[in-house]
């Protein structure tokens, strides 16, 4: 993936026309592969990218502080060094505002362009337990079918919790498990007696199905939508 840098409004040279060209070429790398349903990283690294624009533009503070410091003078008397701010000209800070004020709207049509995507794709996502929802979900198997491929991936799953005083945060961890062949006599509720057969540590695990019926790239877009997928549902069923 071509990535762009956490700090590329500060790096290298503050130029708007140089800025405008590394911009354009992350974005046409971005849109690229949405075309192509391929929508992880690349979405969420956008989004990272935007809010730290948006952060930037409501924060001068922040900006400011992000240029490098060179040293004025020496206290001798004091033991101290004085530091100036390698930005002190205002035609650089207009350079930069200007880079905002350009780069702000560009990164929100992408953005609506990859959420478009996203909503599309998830509208056609299916999810549903296999036999009994024990009353801890945060242990489990994850069934992953897509396309009309017989094959169904099959993952195990862990889920934490991290809270803090105002709000929740639910983190998944997979591993994968194995690849079966579904069919009549191989159904989901047979692949899960397999599992729990050979697998005594999760004697009475939840089993969550996503399918869709749409080709998808497995790593860019399917897995991490589907993962997305079964959080939200184990959450909602908290």
């Amino acid at each position: 993936m071509q990535f762009l840098d956490k700090n590329w409004i500060t790096e290298n040279h503050i130029d708007f026309e140089y800025k405008k060209y590394v911009l354009l070429a992350y974005l046409q790398h971005v849109s690229e592969h949405f075309t192509e349903q391929r929508l992880y990283p690349y979405l969420s690294d956008l989004v990272d990218h935007y809010r730290n624009l948006k952060q930037l533009k409501d924060n001068k503070k922040y900006l400011f502080n992000l240029f490098p410091e060179r040293m004025k003078s020496l206290d001798l008397e004091q033991f101290n060094i004085i530091y100036n701010k390698m930005v002190e000209d205002d035609t650089i800070m207009q350079e930069i505002e200007t880079i905002l004020d350009f780069s702000i709207p560009q990164m929100e049509h992408y953005l609506k362009e990859g959420k478009k995507i996203y909503d599309f794709i998830e509208e056609r996502l299916k999810i549903y337990p296999v036999g009994v929802i024990p009353l801890n979900c945060e242990f489990g198997y994850l069934f992953l079918k897509s396309g009309f491929s017989p094959n169904t991936e099959v993952y195990e799953y862990h889920i934490t919790i991290f809270e803090n005083p105002s709000e929740k945060y639910r983190g998944l961890h997979i591993s994968y498990v194995a690849t079966y062949e579904k069919s009549i006599m191989n159904t989901f509720e047979s692949i899960k007696t397999d599992l729990l057969r050979f697998n005594k540590s999760l004697p009475n695990p939840a089993a969550y199905v996503i399918e869709t019926e749409m080709i998808l790239p497995f790593d860019e877009t399917f897995l991490p939508m589907a993962k997305r997928t079964l959080v939200k549902r184990i959450a909602g069923n908290a």
